[in-house]
């Protein structure tokens, strides 16, 4: 069984430095139209942040254990949040993949990554996910 530490500890007004307790930290802050002073993601950027890094770790490791060579990984997140929503309800995911395997055993490796990403079946349980692909061959 995994489990998984972090911290997070107040710096100054909305700003925090939160680490994962083996030495890799990120600073969050609010943006300055909410009174903070920008100097990092917020929470909820991290989590849209933290979505598009699992599904490109992810594949990258599928892709590997596949033997499927990739010249270029690049997923892009977009996470929707009504004016009217406690928090995101949408997230549209773009995986764009550039390598000289055939288009098919990409789409599988694609397909398996959505399967197995930790990340992507945490927040699929609490917002609907939108998934897109181009598959560029090199």
């Amino acid at each position: 069984m995994a489990v998984y530490k972090v911290r997070a500890k107040y710096v100054e007004k909305f700003r925090s430095v939160v680490d994962n307790t083996r030495g890799h930290s990120v600073v969050c802050d609010l943006p300055a139209k909410f009174g903070g002073n920008d100097t990092g993601p917020t929470a909820l950027e991290l989590a849209v942040m933290a979505l598009a890094d699992c599904i490109l770790t992810i594949l990258a490791l599928v892709s590997s254990k596949m033997k499927i060579e990739i010249k270029d990984i690049e997923v892009t997140v977009e996470a929707v949040k009504p004016d009217t929503a406690k928090t995101i309800t949408e997230f549209n995911v773009n995986v764009k993949v550039v390598s000289p395997a055939p288009k098919e055993e990409v789409e599988k490796a694609i397909k398996r990554t959505w399967e197995i990403c930790p990340v992507g079946l945490l927040l699929e349980k609490a917002a609907k996910i939108n998934k897109t692909s181009e598959i560029i061959s090199a």
